[in-house]
């Protein structure tokens, strides 16, 4: 049997070569057939393109589906886990705001008690005029804003320039159509504060930089990074409990102040009148003096 199989296997060893190269090299010649067809432009190939398309673009879809299905489970699975974590969040904030809502509720009968057994005097009315900000100079020296209303709008010398964050400055110039905010980080912006916890008094002092500082502050204070500042009513200049900023650093008795306001995205003010005729309010022309001088003679 092996004699007999060995002439068998001499001669179709050859064959087995020649049949693999005649596959190579016919192979070679087909994709180059395919590509000279590919850049011809007979109508013919253009129909035999467009037949072999109609019949695989089903099969290719089909087999997709697979994929695509597979793709949305797992975006639908990615979009329950993060619902569940939103969820969960959302719960434990309604929780808090609930704590708070049930503390403002007692807060507020106390203080409606309290007021009525102090016989207190109800705060004055408070209106305001939002403006847009057209301009600003904000540079090495000063530190201001330029907003689009004026006298005929009720705005007046000394009133509060704030945001829905806090406190920005205060009206410095009114003119009839337009007003100038001097912002707290102004070197000459001197505002009266307040410690929130400690209930120190100081001056928030500006020096042309986002972060003010605390100045006149007693010696023995426990002011550290993270106390909220708020104004005082010191002087008639702002009611007190306007938010200011946060304590940002406390180094070698100097404490500096991080602003609540976004500096860089003002493109409204609230000027607020809160009815105070302090040391920043409109003083009077020298005419009007010398008229009121005349008169009491």
């Amino acid at each position: 049997m092996k004699q007999r199989l060995g002439p068998m296997l001499r001669v179709g060893s050859p064959l087995k070569s020649w049949f693999q190269r005649g596959t190579f090299l016919l192979l070679v010649a087909a994709s180059l057939t395919l590509m000279m067809l590919g850049k011809s432009e007979a109508p013919w190939v253009e129909k035999a393109r467009t037949m072999v398309a109609d019949v695989t673009a089903p099969v290719l879809a089909l087999l997709t589906e697979p994929v695509t299905a597979t793709e949305r489970l797992f975006a639908n699975l990615e979009e329950l886990v993060d619902l569940r974590a939103d969820n969960a969040r959302l719960k434990a904030e309604r929780e808090r705001l609930l704590e708070w809502q049930r503390t403002a509720i007692r807060l507020e009968a106390e203080n409606r008690a309290l007021s009525q057994l102090l016989n207190l005097a109800p705060d004055p009315h408070v209106s305001y005029v939002t403006a847009r900000v057209v301009g600003d100079q904000v540079g090495a020296f000063v530190r201001e804003m330029l907003v689009a209303a004026g006298t005929r709008d009720g705005i007046r010398k000394g009133q509060a320039a704030m945001t829905g964050d806090g406190l920005a400055g205060r009206v410095a110039d009114v003119g009839q159509r337009s007003a100038r905010v001097l912002l707290l980080t102004d070197i000459n912006s001197r505002i009266p504060v307040l410690v929130e916890r400690t209930r120190d008094r100081a001056i928030l002092a500006g020096d042309n930089s986002n972060r003010p500082q605390l100045l006149y502050l007693k010696p023995q204070n426990e002011v550290v990074v993270g106390d909220r500042i708020v104004t005082s009513s010191d002087g008639g200049v702002f009611p007190a409990g306007l938010p200011v900023g946060i304590v940002d650093r406390v180094e070698e008795g100097v404490v500096s102040i991080a602003p609540f306001v976004d500096w860089d995205r003002l493109e409204y003010l609230r000027v607020v009148d809160y009815a105070l005729t302090g040391i920043l309010g409109d003083m009077p022309s020298d005419g009007v003096a010398e008229g009121s001088e005349a008169r009491t003679r």
